[in-house]
């Protein structure tokens, strides 16, 4: 199954990068977010991504043709213009990396990704969000519900909003800036039917595009995440995250 990663959004606000990069290409611990998202996709067996770019794709198409050179050590021969590799590594991944707009919206970069989905379901992900989802778990509900889109919900940071949510697991209300034990918010992971396409127009965000098209049909689900998720949306979110991860603990590796 493939992953789709939404990775087009504006200039980072949570590098120190002066020239400014895109958001999933932030580094935790020396690796861009975009490598921890996909490492977390890859443990569960999911290795192919198609990525929807947009600020500065150009830097993450260079990563990924890049990325043997990265992550192995080398020597450059300068007077013979040779390279040699030593101690190779790679992953077992197959990326497509496409250009879906600047100032596009993650409906309509979801839609333009369409010629690239091989099979009736696939992941969307976006890529400024860390979870320990248990992604195998998430799609086998996905099947046994039959639903078009199921969406992950986790526990509200404090700055989401919030769903109302029935016992069937259905969206009944979206509300702002409410907490509680029962309060549940849009976790950024879908799994999704191929007849999604059909429901995905207009220049909108894709949970308004699901919440609007599908929900009152009963062809939204959604899947209830107790365990660990956060978006990354500011330097303090990311120095978190890295002290996280420097300290071994990161919960999003598996």
């Amino acid at each position: 199954m493939q992953v789709v990663i939404l990775a087009g959004g504006q200039r980072s606000t949570i590098s120190n990068e002066q020239e400014g990069i895109p958001k999933p290409m932030a580094e935790i611990g020396g690796k861009p977010m975009l490598w921890h998202i996909m490492k977390s996709f890859s443990a569960y067996g999911f290795n192919e991504f198609i990525i929807c770019g947009g600020y500065k794709v150009d830097m993450i198409k260079e990563y990924f043709m890049d990325y043997y050179i990265y992550q192995s050590d080398i020597t450059v021969d300068l007077k013979t213009n040779t390279v040699e590799i030593h101690k190779n590594r790679t992953e077992d991944w197959k990326v497509t990396v496409v250009d879906t707009g600047i100032y596009t919206s993650t409906g309509q970069r979801v839609a333009r990704i369409q010629e690239y989905i091989e099979e009736e379901e696939f992941i969307v992900v976006y890529g400024d969000c860390l979870s320990d989802i248990d992604v195998s778990s998430m799609v086998e509900y996905h099947r046994k519900q039959g639903r078009i889109a199921t969406m992950a919900v986790a526990r509200p940071t404090g700055r989401n909003e919030a769903l109302e949510i029935d016992a069937a697991g259905q969206i009944r209300e979206v509300k702002h800036d409410e907490e509680g034990s029962d309060a549940w918010t849009n976790a950024c992971l879908y799994v999704l039917n191929r007849k999604v396409f059909d429901v995905l127009h207009g220049d909108y965000n894709l949970e308004m595009l699901l919440t609007r098209n599908l929900a009152g049909k009963g062809q939204l689900i959604t899947y209830k995440h107790n365990g660990f998720w956060t978006p990354v949306e500011t330097y303090r979110d990311r120095v978190n995250m890295e002290n996280l991860w420097n300290a071994g603990v990161a919960p999003w590796t598996k």
